[in-house]
């Protein structure tokens, strides 16, 4: 059954590859002819705008806490706050600057979340052919689905909350069960599930790379095989929220052997892209999804005016911070990721890194991907694996230059640190001029790494909270909060 259905599917994907801005112009018409009725309509004009140019005027960039008094009033029972009626969810989140935030998810924007994961896992089969993993297990490394009322609205975890709607179908096969995925403690949790999955013929596993590799590092630990022998079906790995590069290398040698993987850009705002080929590079951006896109130059989002594209007038090879419009009700809403196209026919593009997540401490403004470039060029030629790493700035007060402080997790270390730095380093110099500058200008010295123990960064999560479920480390910081917290767990 799943190989016409993905068929059938598949040529509807292709043909909206076609009418991408056409279905982006439609969109944005329905989202303002629903947001008229509401109070955020009301308050911005809605009944005066009658174009993208009008909507910008109307309509300024705001980010989660310049929505809550509007969240508020939803909280409050209050109806046509943001969208018709009241959200059936709200997706709980953790922000970077914003502590706990309340995602609103309605009727209309629910299918969104559903139905792109659904077209990855069917846009794969139709490709490949690979249709097997449907009739065996499968596992999602997600949240726990347990909701509570705010305001009578269900809450809880995004990934918890789409637990709630995957089809009948698939029930019989997925893992772990409902009662192991209702574990809050992350690491009773996974003991549970390696339990539950050892002995099972695992398919298809997906989760954020890093607890991926925290399962599978517990299931060798406790079988003595790697992950490929003890599930020989185990042909496809659905992966998502962080780049997927800096740990490839690891996951695979943990498995023993290369399989197929399938990229996502989920968030609890929208499901924004997916990877639609084996073949081509880049991820499928959602452009018939209930959602509206605006793109910023990176370099300006922080600017008064900032420019805002419609798809139509993107570039590939520009960094753009993405905002979106939805039939949840986010307007002008500032995701905070920025994201860069490697294609417009079709648009697919890359996640580049994340707008709070930079280094400019000297003026040099080095963002998530290049670090990440730097670092894998350098593992890849010395043949080393990366479990975790991130990076933020050492500013003397004294004596002394400053300089980018690396913290690295390796699975095998470098015979040489110091080549193996200099080599991250002339990799940055080669993707950041501004960087380059400043250590030819003699104001920065080159970085420094510094080796965390074994299990340092999961241990360092756990410290504060915040181990598995959908929380990540951050690449980069721009102060030394993080960094000096991480002095506690480097080998001295």
């Amino acid at each position: 059954m799943a190989r016409p259905f993905a068929g059938y599917i598949y040529s509807k994907i292709k043909k909206g590859m076609e009418t991408a801005v056409q279905d982006q112009e439609a969109i944005f018409q329905d989202l303002v002819k629903v947001g008229r009725k509401t109070d955020f309509g009301k308050d911005h004009g809605f009944d005066h705008i009658n174009s993208y140019e009008d909507f910008k005027m109307a309509v300024p960039i705001r980010d989660y806490e310049e929505f809550k008094p509007y969240i508020q009033k939803i909280k409050e029972g209050k109806h046509n706050v943001l969208w018709k009626g009241r959200p059936i969810y709200f997706a709980k989140t953790s922000g970077t600057t914003s502590g706990v935030k309340y995602i609103p998810i309605t009727k209309e924007s629910i299918p969104n979340h559903i139905n792109t994961a659904r077209n990855a896992l069917l846009c794969y089969i139709a490709e490949t052919g690979n249709a097997a993993f449907t009739n065996k297990k499968m596992i999602f490394l997600s949240g726990s689905p347990e909701l509570y009322r705010i305001g009578e609205i269900p809450t809880g975890r995004l990934s918890g909350i789409v637990n709630h709607h995957v089809p009948k179908y698939l029930r019989t096969n997925q893992m772990p069960s409902y009662e192991t995925n209702c574990i809050e403690d992350w690491e009773s949790k996974l003991d549970k599930i390696v339990e539950e999955t050892m002995n099972e013929d695992m398919a298809l596993i997906s989760g954020i790379p890093p607890w991926m590799q925290m399962y599978f590092d517990r299931l060798v630990q406790k079988s003595g095989k790697s992950v490929g022998e003890l599930f020989p079906n185990f042909s496809v790995m659905v992966q998502g929220g962080v780049n997927f590069e800096p740990y490839k290398a690891k996951l695979f040698d943990t498995i023993g052997k290369k399989i197929d993987t399938i990229e996502l850009f989920p968030a609890s705002e929208g499901f924004f892209a997916f990877q639609d080929s084996q073949k081509e590079p880049g991820l499928l951006l959602n452009t018939n999804s209930g959602i509206f896109y605006e793109f910023i130059p990176a370099q300006e989002v922080f600017t008064e005016n900032p420019t805002r594209l419609s798809l139509k007038d993107v570039k590939v090879g520009e960094n753009y911070a993405l905002i979106i419009n939805n039939n949840a009700g986010l307007w002008g809403y500032n995701i905070g990721d920025t994201v860069k196209f490697v294609s417009l026919n079709p648009y697919r593009l890359i996640v580049s890194g994340r707008i709070k997540h930079f280094i400019s401490a000297f003026g040099e403004h080095v963002i998530g991907e290049e670090v990440e470039y730097s670092l894998q060029k350098a593992a890849e030629e010395e043949g080393l694996k990366v479990v975790e790493f991130t990076v933020a700035p050492m500013i003397q007060q004294g004596e002394g230059k400053s300089y980018h402080e690396w913290f690295i997790e390796f699975e095998n270390s470098p015979s040489d640190m110091e080549a193996f730095a200099l080599k991250i380093d002339d990799n940055l110099r080669t993707k950041n001029i501004y960087y380059d500058d400043l250590i030819n200008g003699n104001i920065l010295e080159r970085l420094q790494i510094r080796t965390m123990e074994k299990n340092g960064f999961i241990n360092y999560m756990k410290s504060i909270g915040k181990l598995g479920g959908q929380n990540k480390v951050p690449r980069l910081s721009n102060d030394r909060k993080l960094a000096d917290d991480l002095l506690n767990y480097i080998i001295k």
